[in-house]
């Protein structure tokens, strides 16, 4: 068995563009790798995907006919998952709905449906989770910033939320997984990659970047935190079900 490794940059579109040729080549022995992920393959044919909007918004376009807008959202919820090999589970269900001619997001019995609504149900979670659990800080610049590392990229499927929430801040939240964010100007979002030196961190609420009052209000949250705390009823495991330990070095009444 021959297989063909296609090589695309990482972006939806060079995901639709690699399904674009995988279509072209009609080959049944085709894998999809992001190009982080490449490694060389030494009985495969490696091909690398350039971006090109045309053959992107073709096929784009050809499940936008054939499917809802929800069952296009799983799609892209699957991408935004970064597990390893969603771009070939992805690959399989267009190649099943344009055969089809039909949406098959419904039918459960596929195993590749059903784990699609797996992975969708994973981002969910992670994505409510980070509607709950980011804390902004006030800079020196009056803007609010707050950093995450969620499992998967989920800043997308965010943003709505948080530009309706806080539409009279200016506001940053930073994945410092995946080294970009979102900056919200009061008038739109829009997507920043800062270059941070070596000494920052994080976790803690430096004097050098943070306003004096945001600081205050940390020490004085803490302090509600810990009086409110009735240590009698403390159940830490039903609390570590609901606050997983990987959020608390960015929640103050953890620090």
């Amino acid at each position: 068995m021959h297989e063909t490794y296609l090589i695309y940059d990482g972006s939806f579109e060079g995901l639709l563009c690699s399904i674009f040729k995988a279509y072209e080549l009609k080959s049944d022995f085709i894998r999809i790798i992001p190009e982080h992920l490449n490694s060389q393959q030494l009985f495969a044919t490696t091909i690398r995907i350039n971006t090109q909007e045309t053959a992107a918004t073709r096929v784009l376009t050809g499940l936008q006919k054939i499917l809802s807008k929800s069952s296009v959202s799983k799609l892209m919820k699957v991408y935004l998952s970064e597990l390893e090999g969603s771009e070939d589970l992805i690959y399989r269900v267009c190649k099943k709905v344009f055969a089809k001619q039909r949406d098959i997001l419904t039918n459960y019995a596929d195993p590749d449906v059903l784990n699609v609504s797996k992975i969708v149900k994973s981002v969910h979670r992670e994505r409510h989770r980070m509607e709950a659990f980011i804390r902004f800080k006030l800079t020196k610049d009056q803007i609010y910033w707050a950093n995450v590392e969620p499992d998967f990229n989920v800043l997308p499927l965010i943003k709505n939320h948080f530009k309706k929430r806080y539409a009279d801040q200016k506001w940053i939240i930073y994945d410092i997984k995946r080294n970009y964010g979102l900056y919200y100007d009061l008038q739109k979002i829009e997507m920043v990659i800062f270059d941070f030196d070596q000494e920052f961190d994080p976790t803690k609420t430096s004097e050098k970047i943070f306003d004096s009052r945001e600081i205050e209000f940390q020490r004085l949250w803490k302090g509600y935190f810990n009086s409110s705390n009735i240590k009698s009823r403390k159940n830490m495991k039903l609390h570590i079900q609901h606050v997983p330990k990987r959020y608390w070095k960015y929640l103050v009444e953890k620090q």
